[in-house]
């Protein structure tokens, strides 16, 4: 009897916290991305959680060391700010297709502590946002997997890198399935284009559907001007682009470019290995 009167309790209770008006759900901020850094006021000791939904790597800068505690997990980015600072741009990069996000941010003894919620320029409304299955169908799987793209592979990872490089941050149109890759090449590639004094080195790479783009560095090495031609270079590749086609004298702030080559499968066999001279060969040219 004691139990089924603690089981009736129990259930009155829980009845009770249902229709009880001061129950609150605590609200969220939305924010909308479109390409503009967003304003995220911090209050100092208290933490913020800013939900994304995607995976973020967070670029935090050396003035906020010790002042600002950044994670990122699951999907959510979490803030708390131990002292006060002024307004500072942090970075955010999408890991799955590189896009760049801006957030401002500054810390004071006043403030909220309300999470915020992202809103992305494809979103139809925040309210329409469905959590994933568990269970994908076949159609669900396959619609993930036929990505289509506005544009050749090679002509997308030629302006991905050149936006990288060259434009702003928040400029950097975010590509699903590009990804930024480690790619073992010398710090010196005089082999690719022999028939010009210029120093080609690497700088950063990305690669997309089993290809990959190779931004490399060219620098005069003479005092003239240099006019630079894609049927000069020597290697296994899809296509060559230069950013600028001439490179200014030895010296000037114009005698440095940048060159994106496009290498399908693995981008270390793109290049010709530089000859081998023995030590027979070095005797017989003496």
């Amino acid at each position: 009897m004691k139990h089924h009167s603690r089981t009736t309790r129990s259930k009155l209770l829980g009845l009770c916290l249902a229709i009880n008006p001061f129950t609150t759900v605590q609200a969220e901020e939305l924010l909308k991305w479109e390409r503009i850094p967003l304003q995220i006021p911090l209050k100092i000791g208290v933490e913020r959680i800013i939900f994304v939904d995607k995976n973020m790597r967070v670029g935090l800068p050396q003035a906020l060391n010790g002042k600002l505690r950044v994670q990122s997990t699951g999907g959510a980015v979490y803030l708390k700010a131990e002292d006060a600072f002024p307004p500072t741009r942090l970075q955010l990069q999408d890991v799955e297709n590189g896009e760049i996000i801006l957030f401002d941010v500054d810390a004071k003894s006043s403030g909220t502590d309300e999470p915020i919620r992202l809103v992305y320029r494809n979103d139809s409304s925040a309210t329409s946002r469905t959590p994933p299955s568990d269970v994908n169908t076949g159609d669900e799987f396959d619609s993930a997997k036929q990505v289509r793209y506005d544009a050749p592979v090679a002509v997308i990872l030629t302006r991905y890198a050149a936006q990288n490089l060259y434009g702003p941050l928040r400029t950097v149109e975010g590509v699903n399935g590009i990804r930024q890759v480690s790619v073992k090449l010398p710090p010196r590639m005089t082999p690719l284009y022999p028939s010009k004094a210029v120093e080609v080195s690497p700088m950063a790479s990305w690669s997309l559907s089993n290809m990959t783009v190779l931004a490399l560095k060219l620098r005069n090495q003479v005092k003239e001007k240099l006019l630079l031609d894609p049927r000069e270079l020597e290697g296994h590749f899809i296509s060559a682009t230069f950013q600028h086609r001439w490179l200014g004298s030895s010296g000037t702030p114009e005698d440095t470019t940048m060159l994106y080559l496009i290498v399908p499968g693995r981008p270390e066999q793109a290049l010709i290995p530089e000859p081998i001279i023995t030590t027979t060969e070095v005797r017989k040219t003496e």
